[in-house]
């Protein structure tokens, strides 16, 4: 294994609390939320790393729903739809609550059945200037 800073490793997987779904580097994760009145927050996983007392965290990079954008839910967005943000950020791994899948807005127009962790995302959204890329999309 890599090391990365002193007492820290760089881990292949991490088997999510009380399952047995195990989370890689690359995957999509639902990540509880501490308001439980709100939806689990949706993050791409970077990196997992453990400390010298093997307190695993996990390097995102965040998803961001239309509603929690500047700008908020437009008329176009789908129901379903995140937006993939230059938000990063480390978390415990244990607020990993389930995986999920988010996929290109064409390969999620011709699924037949579209589960409860599917999503999609057809823009990138820069969180400090709320600008999009690409900035506009045939509707």
């Amino acid at each position: 294994m890599a090391k990365t800073k002193p007492g820290k490793k760089d881990l292949d997987s991490y088997t999510i609390k009380g399952t047995n779904k195990v989370v890689k580097p690359g995957d999509c994760v639902l990540m509880r939320p501490s308001d439980t009145d709100k939806l689990p927050y949706v993050a791409l996983v970077e990196k997992i790393e453990a400390d010298h007392r093997n307190n695993v965290k996990v390097r995102v990079r965040w998803y961001y729903r239309p509603e929690e954008s500047i700008g908020g839910r437009r008329q176009f967005h789908g129901a379903k739809e995140l937006f993939l943000s230059d938000h990063y950020d480390v978390q415990s791994a244990h607020t990993i609550e389930g995986k999920c899948t988010v996929h290109s807005f064409k390969n999620y127009s011709k699924l037949e059945n579209v589960g409860a962790e599917d999503y999609f995302c057809r823009f990138e959204y820069k969180a400090s200037t709320g600008g999009f890329t690409p900035d506009r999309v045939a509707v």
